[in-house]
């Protein structure tokens, strides 16, 4: 397999940084030269110079601790071998590959993750990357994926197109896709977990990745996307990707999403957030207690629209139930 070649982002200069409630930034500056790269190749690094406040050694700290729990059955919230897809048991008996609700209240390290969630930087990014107004942004999901307990792969597939979808359905959806969300990986350790197929976000299944085995490790075009200790990949979620996760090697990486609720984002959306059981919770959090000042302020109104669409979406089901 090949390394990343991706070009990653060098950090803005403090006297023309928008502010995360400005309009959208002109092409020459580094958000929308990020955001030309996520259109290109379903994806794009940015290095950890990008995020002064991400404080890795707390996080660390905070995900070993929460890992720990999550092993030896103190925290309920995982995501377990074999199981690919939600709804995952509770039960880490067999080893897990994930820890879920990061952002959960009854997390003893849920404020520290939450620092790192509404990174105001990490915002701006996620704002441009999506193409909406700061108001618009919505709380999503916060997971970790960490170092399995055997070896472990995800087969090969689209986070919002099923693989029974023809060439004909699969275009019709990547064409008319307007971006309703951002998708993250945060790595605190060196991660090379992702695999992807760099433009297949933008064209259907060619005959030959049709046609492959699910797990194949040699996928024509594959590229594994290499993280250094704080850098951030942005991904596509329809980008053709898996996982391959390594059980001798640590991993702690923070898995993030956040939604627009602008007009169109539809039941899909509702459900790939909604489907981790995030509802169940959200509704206790007071983020202006655990981060306060203006991010706590902000993480209040982007938690209050994601109430908002579980109440508007009702029962919205599982991707793959019972993968």
């Amino acid at each position: 397999m090949t390394t990343s070649t991706a070009t990653t982002q060098t950090a803005p200069n403090d006297d023309t940084t928008p502010s995360p409630s400005a309009n959208l930034p002109p092409p020459s500056d580094p958000y929308t030269s990020a955001l030309a790269s996520l259109q290109q190749n379903g994806f794009v690094i940015l290095p950890a110079t990008l995020f002064p406040t991400f404080d890795l050694p707390t996080l660390r700290d905070a995900a070993t601790h929460l890992t720990h729990l999550a092993r030896t059955s103190q925290w309920p919230y995982l995501r377990t071998l074999p199981k690919q897809f939600p709804p995952w048991p509770s039960d880490p008996s067999n080893g897990i590959w994930g820890v879920q609700h990061l952002l959960h209240p009854s997390n003893p390290h849920a404020a520290t993750f939450a620092k790192s969630y509404f990174d105001p930087e990490l915002l701006k990014y996620a704002q441009v990357l999506i193409g909406c107004e700061e108001e618009e942004l919505v709380m999503e999901l916060y997971n970790m994926l960490v170092r399995p307990d055997a070896a472990f792969a995800l087969r090969w597939h689209r986070d919002d197109i099923p693989a029974s979808a023809s060439a004909e359905e699969e275009l019709e959806r990547l064409v008319k896709k307007e971006a309703f969300h951002a998708q993250w990986n945060l790595a605190l350790y060196e991660d090379e977990s992702l695999v992807v197929v760099p433009g297949s976000h933008r064209r259907a299944r060619t005959e030959e990745e049709r046609s492959a085995d699910p797990f194949e490790d040699d996928m024509p075009g594959q590229l594994v996307v290499r993280l250094k200790a704080g850098e951030v990949v942005f991904y596509d979620n329809n980008i053709l990707h898996r996982g391959v996760y390594d059980p001798d090697k640590e991993r702690m990486t923070l898995h993030g999403s956040v939604g627009s609720c602008k007009k169109g984002a539809g039941k899909e959306r509702a459900r790939n957030v909604l489907q981790h059981g995030v509802g169940s919770w959200v509704g206790e959090v007071d983020f202006r207690k655990w981060v306060g000042g203006e991010i706590g302020e902000r993480a209040e109104r982007m938690r209050e629209r994601l109430v908002r669409l579980g109440r508007e979406s009702g029962e919205v089901g599982f991707f793959s139930k019972d993968e």
